[in-house]
């Protein structure tokens, strides 16, 4: 199933719990697929996928014949208008009172190789004098005209090299947007997560505080403990109070974060479930390098950015010499009084031209813009090569950390576990009166911040996992690549 179809399986079952008013459970990988099918995120990928994707279909109709039908329709002209005498050269003003029409039908293709364009047209035009009158046509039933520019720059050719490079890299660039919302919601899901945890600690903490001072309180009037102990004690409480109505806040906003992300209504009641363990996979760098460069939009944005700056100097180094056009046409022609006779014998003719432009002294002027657009391809190289270098660096470290966290992930659980287990320990011997307040305050903050160790270690790990599956567009838990049904995308967005 695609993301859409499982976010509304997923609305489904959701619907009849909001309805009668319980919560709902929500893992990382269901929050995640909400998001990639409802967030703005998701939505802002598709329509520049969508631009792209126009921007392509429009680059391949270029290449493409085209057909077009122009023309002019009742262009009524009365005026004055200048005329010579043949004989003697002398000017005259004469009355001008016609109604022009014209039509014109012609097929055009561009030639990418060369740069030329053939065309192929049929022309009729229409004209009523009515000083005179007299009413002729003039016909070109077929007439084929070609145009090759000759030491130019070729931008058909070099869209050719660039537009399918473009939409290739359109396409992973939006898996990437993708599974950089799974790394947004990482984020949210965990800043919940956290928050829920800090919740039921706090509240668990204010009822073990409660109860505690109620014990000491009794320890004070047989003498067990000081007064000083059992201010204490109220202390905690008070602070237990305080501590529980903040993090019934915290855990407001930032579920209604999470919930405001992926598109769901703010009143929606959900518990999140974290992942329950960490996976046992240990990444290569070098697997995880080789599969970053051939799956992710980089070294196609390399490849597109060298090719635009290489474009720039031939575009320079063409403009900057002799420039020069041939143009032909070939057909018939014929004009009569009627219809008929413009189509009645029509007349061969040719037309064959060549035009140049060369400057002769511009001041440098296009020696100058050579050298600029040269010195930005070098520029550009080494900056290519700059970021391709921190490219890889980066790689390397977000696996190296990933492998680490794993271990880590393990031992703070551990660690958790002992931490929860000394503080019942600890409060068992404060109730029977062995040890003080200070050391019951010792062990609850060491397994407050045990907990508080394992979420944020636990965050840290789901966090790089979704950001090299980003770089790498791969699934490394069920090893396959990352891809998308585009076809479906484009047709359901247009």
């Amino acid at each position: 199933m695609n993301s859409s179809i499982r976010f509304l399986f997923f609305i489904c079952l959701l619907l009849p719990a909001i309805a009668s008013g319980q919560g709902q459970t929500l893992t990382l990988s269901d929050a995640i697929e909400i998001a990639q099918a409802r967030s703005y995120g998701a939505i802002v990928a598709r329509l520049n996928l969508m631009s792209r994707y126009w921007s392509h279909r429009s680059y391949r109709a270029e290449m493409l014949p085209s057909v077009r039908l122009s023309g002019g329709l009742m262009e009524f002209d009365r005026s004055m208008v200048q005329t010579r005498d043949y004989e003697d050269g002398q000017i005259y003003y004469v009355e001008n009172n016609t109604l022009s029409n014209s039509l014109s039908l012609s097929i055009d293709q561009n030639i990418a190789p060369l740069g030329g364009t053939l065309s192929v047209q049929s022309y009729l035009h229409r004209l009523d004098q009515f000083s005179y009158g007299n009413r002729l046509y003039n016909s070109r039933p077929i007439r084929l005209s070609y145009t090759q520019p000759l030491f130019a720059f070729n931008r058909l050719k070099w869209m050719k090299k660039t537009e399918p490079l473009k939409y290739d890299m359109a396409k992973r660039t939006y898996l990437e947007a993708m599974e950089g919302i799974g790394v947004d919601v990482v984020g949210l899901f965990f800043r919940v997560l956290s928050a829920q945890s800090l919740l039921r600690q706090a509240e668990s903490n204010l009822t073990d505080r409660r109860s505690l001072l109620e014990i000491a309180k009794k320890r004070f009037e047989i003498g067990t403990i000081t007064k000083s102990e059992v201010l204490q004690l109220e202390l905690s409480v008070l602070n237990a109070e305080v501590e529980a109505a903040d993090n019934t806040l915290t855990l407001r906003n930032t579920l209604f974060s999470l919930l405001s992300y992926l598109r769901l209504p703010a009143d929606t009641e959900v518990t999140l479930l974290p992942p329950s363990t960490v996976t046992d996979i240990l990444m290569n760098e070098t697997d995880v390098t080789e599969r970053a460069l051939a799956n992710s939009s980089h070294t196609m944005q390399q490849k597109v950015s060298l090719l635009e700056s290489e474009q720039s100097v031939a575009q320079a180094k063409a403009s900057r010499g002799l420039e020069m056009q041939l143009h032909t046409q070939l057909g018939f022609d014929k004009s009569g009084a009627s219809l008929a006779d413009a189509y009645r014998g029509v007349r061969d003719n040719e037309i064959v031209g060549l035009t140049f432009s060369l400057p002769i002294f511009d001041w440098g002027m296009g020696r100058g813009r050579v050298k600029m657009a040269e010195a930005d391809l070098e520029a550009n190289r080494v900056q290519l090569q700059q970021a391709h270098e921190k490219y890889l660096q980066d790689l390397a470290t977000d696996v190296q950390s990933f492998n680490i966290q794993a271990v880590q992930c393990k031992n703070a659980l551990r660690a958790q576990d002992i931490a929860n287990e000394r503080y019942d320990i600890t409060k068992q011997r404060f109730e029977a009166g062995s040890v003080t307040v200070t050391d019951l305050n010792t062990a609850w903050q060491e397994s407050e911040s045990a907990r508080s160790q394992y979420i944020r270690l636990l965050q840290s790990y789901w966090s790089n996992y979704y950001s090299i599956r980003k770089s790498t567009l791969y699934d490394w838990l069920n090893g396959r690549d990352i891809d998308a049904d585009f076809e479906t995308i484009v047709n359901n967005s247009k």
